[in-house]
Formats: structure tokens, C-alpha cells, sequence
């Protein structure tokens, strides 16, 4: 049985999926990191989307990957599976393997590469979340092309459609939308480095990449938000934007689970063509990790290299 969709809020990290040293799936490392997470106390995970890699991933690695996350999350938070993919069958094939193995939702970017109509992403919508019997989070974000907020109203009057993953840096848009589409329409601000702001915007929880590496950073400015001292979670804020600034300029996806790594949380690796900084990058790299937790010892970021 699914948690109930308004209950899905907080922080929520978009999971990074664990594989080994060859580049296959390892689902003992992403059991422990499920397990790891939900220590930290994150409010759910987002699993297989764009920073789980899911797009360099076979369907049945994807299913793989989400029954060992589901099964070891069991039920304590809620779990929501990206099934996005190029083709319709495809995507329904995924949706309906999440909502078998427990999933509470979906997500899913717009259809890609072939520049498909409005009427094309709203058919694609409407076909999987009819598909299942859980909701589905819409993903507007750029690099799946954005939807602007007239189609992100017609897809929300879908039966089954009951978010919105809002990756993108207009708030003034998505705070329109938040008040028109109303509390029972979730919206979840998307840019790791505008957290505070998409709260500040109405934003009912946050999904991000770096949510994986500073789940405490993000769980303060979460909280301090939740009381209405945004002047203090942006103050956390800066230092974590400065920080996500400073590791964009690579691969951060194989930087990010090596700076875990070496802080005691097992990451394991990234695919190719995702490649690591060569050696001497990746010491500045930490230097510049050091330098940032020696400077602001009241942020919280264990994990954020050793």
C-alpha cells in the first residue's frame, strides 16, 4: 500500500546507483546506502532518474536496482521510482514493475531526442500514469527539453498525475503554479543550489543530486526552513551552493561517490563515459573539501570527502 501522495515531502536524495569497479550494478552497496540514508534521516529517495544514471542502464538493471532499494527502505520512507525513457512501452514496462515491487510513486521526464509535440508528451503521460495505480510525479528539467507551465497544466488535470519535480531556476513560475494547482498537487524544487529558495517558493520538498553526499547539510536548511528562518537555511545554503559550484565543473557523479567513499559511505562507481578527474585535480578537489569544512565547522557535512 502506498503512502499517501501529500504525505511525500522533506529531503529527498535523487539515489545515486551503486556499481562496482567493472560498471555493474551492485546491489549490496546500494542496499547499504539505502540503509545508510535513511540513518541520516532523509524524508525518501528518488531512485533511477538522472543521477542514479538510469539512462545508462538496461530496464532489467533498473528493476534490479529499485527492488533492492524498495526492499531494504521497507516502507520507512516513501520510495519513488523514475521510470523515463525514450518510448512509451518502455516507460509503462518500468511503471508498472515499480508499482508491483511497493513503489509509492513514479516520475518520469518528458519523452526526448526527437522534439515530440505537446500532444506526444501529454499521450506519454496519460499512458503510464493510466498504466498504474500509483501517482506520478511529472520531471520538467532542461536537459530533457523544458516544459513550459501551459503544458505543465494539462498534464496535471491527468487522472493519476499528482506532481511535479520543478528542476529548473524560474520560481516565480513554480510558485504560480503551487497556488494555482493547490495542496494536493506536490511540488518539489529540483536545483540543488536554490533549495532554499524553492522552499522560500512554496516547494513542498526538495529532490537534488548532492543530497546524497550533505543529506545533514540539506536536512538543516530543511528544517530551519520548516520554522520560517529562511535567513538562517540560506546561510547553510550559501556554503552548499559554493560547494556544488566548485564540483559542477567535472563529472561530479564519480566525484561525488568518491568523496563518500572516502568519508566511510560506500558509493562504489560511475559509468562510463562519466570518468574521474586525473590525480592531481582530484587532490585539489579535496583540499578544497578540507578547506570548506575547516572554514564553516557549524555546516554540517560529513561526508563531504575525508
Amino acid at each position: 500500500m502506498s503512502i499517501e501522495i501529500r504525505k511525500v515531502k522533506g529531503v529527498i536524495p535523487a539515489m545515486i546507483t551503486t556499481f562496482d569497479e567493472n560498471e555493474d550494478v551492485d546491489l549490496k552497496r546500494a542496499e547499504a546506502l539505502t540503509e545508510a540514508l535513511i540513518k541520516e534521516g532523509v524524508d525518501g529517495l528518488y531512485i533511477t532518474g538522472s543521477t542514479g544514471e538510469g539512462f545508462l542502464m538496461t530496464g532489467e538493471e533498473r528493476k534490479a536496482f529499485a527492488e533492492a532499494v524498495i526492499r531494504t527502505a521497507a516502507g520507512r520512507v516513501p520510495v519513488i521510482v523514475h521510470v523515463g525513457d525514450i518510448g512509451t512501452r518502455k516507460s509503462i514496462e518500468l511503471a508498472e514493475h515499480a508499482e508491483r515491487i511497493g513503489a509509492d510513486a513514479i516520475s518520469s521526464v518528458p519523452p526526448f531526442y526527437y522534439h515530440f509535440s505537446s500532444d506526444d508528451i501529454y499521450s506519454y503521460y496519460r499512458d503510464i500514469s493510466s498504466s498504474v495505480g500509483i501517482p506520478m510525479i511529472v520531471y520538467n528539467i532542461s536537459l530533457a527539453g523544458l516544459m513550459d507551465s501551459g503544458l505543465v497544466r494539462r498534464l496535471a488535470t491527468i487522472d493519476g498525475v499528482k506532481g511535479l519535480k520543478f528542476t529548473a531556476r524560474d520560481h516565480d513560475d513554480m510558485c504560480a503554479l503551487k497556488m494555482e494547482l493547490g495542496p494536493d498537487f506536490m511540488i518539489y524544487s529540483g536545483c540543488d543550489e536554490m533549495a532554499t529558495q524553492g522552499l522560500l517558493a512554496g516547494a513542498d520538498g526538495i529532490i537534488g543530486s548532492f543530497y546524497n553526499m550533505m543529506p545533514d547539510t540539506f536536512k538543516a536548511i530543511y528544517s530551519l526552513a520548516s520554522k520560517g528562518d529562511f535567513k538562517a537555511a540560506f546561510e547553510i545554503q550559501k556554503t552548499a551552493t559554493t560547494v556544488i559550484k566548485y564540483l559542477v565543473q567535472w563529472d561530479f557523479f564519480p566525484i561525488m561517490k568518491t568523496l563518500m567513499t572516502e568519508a566511510g559511505l560506500d558509493a562504489g562507481y560511475s559509468r562510463r563515459p562519466f570518468h574521474m578527474p586525473d590525480p592531481s585535480t582530484m587532490d585539489e578537489i579535496r583540499a578544497f573539501c578540507r578547506k570548506m569544512k575547516a572554514e564553516h565547522p557549524e555546516v554540517p557535512m560529513k561526508y563531504l570527502g575525508r
